[in-house]
């Protein structure tokens, strides 16, 4: 999941990052409030993490530019401002959570990933779909309740297209969310970890999950029973004749 920072505190800023990568997300800071928004803008970010004390504009500036621009991406406010009318403010201005500093960064991860999980319709920690079940806490994945052994990068676009069920997500997206703009290989390299995806989630009795949309991407879509085939009119008449009879 990728998180954009927004703090002008460049020491804590640096703390923070780590603590985050640490807990499997990805990260990208920026100081200034202006740059958030356009950050925002541009890019598909799964929630905020934002300091209202900014050097350029306060945080709830940017709180309101954000939801009057129609961006629904959750925003996680973390400040040092403790009086309940800053919070009230953040929470008007169409915040989704508000933690004080110092914070706890166990109590901060099962936030992010609470106000995450919300965001996509989800009310638990472990997603199912199918026979297939991923705990978004243990980062384990299963399979008619067997373990499903991913790597890494397998188990992060599995976790992107589970969350993100029903939309289509481009290569791009998943470079993006895989490597955070840093040092990214070809896009060529997604259709390989999507094909040993493929092999691994088939081989444990998880199949017909993942489509490629042509020219756009891939879609993760829950499967759905086969629907029983029409009984022919001619047969039900004959059936009934029969049952007459006797």
């Amino acid at each position: 999941m990728r998180i954009l920072l927004v703090d002008s505190d460049l020491q804590a800023a640096a703390h923070l990052s780590q603590t985050l990568r640490t807990a499997a997300f990805t990260v990208d800071h920026t100081s200034s409030g202006e740059e958030a928004i356009e950050m925002l803008r541009h890019y598909d970010y799964d929630l905020m993490v934002l300091e209202l004390m900014l050097n350029d504009i306060e945080g709830y500036d940017v709180i309101r530019r954000v939801r009057a621009a129609r961006i629904t991406t959750p925003v996680l406010v973390l400040s040092a401002l403790l009086r309940p009318q800053a919070k009230i403010r953040a929470f008007s201005m169409g915040a989704d959570d508000y933690m004080t500093k110092p914070y706890d960064s166990g109590e901060l991860v099962a936030r992010l990933q609470a106000v995450m999980r919300r965001s996509r319709g989800f009310s638990e920690p472990c997603l199912r779909i199918g026979n297939l079940e991923l705990d978004l806490n243990g980062k384990n994945v299963t399979v008619e309740g067997n373990a499903l052994h991913l790597t890494g990068k397998e188990y992060a676009i599995l976790e992107l297209l589970v969350i993100r069920k029903g939309s289509v997500l481009t290569k791009d997206a998943f470079l993006n969310h895989l490597y955070g703009g840093i040092d990214e290989p070809e896009m060529k390299i997604i259709d390989v970890f999507i094909c040993k995806l493929r092999r691994k989630l088939q081989k444990a009795g998880a199949s017909n999950l993942i489509s490629t949309v042509w020219g756009r991407g891939y879609i993760l879509r829950e499967e759905t029973a086969a629907e029983p085939l029409p009984v022919p009119v001619s047969s039900m008449t004959r059936t009934a004749s029969e049952l007459t009879v006797a």
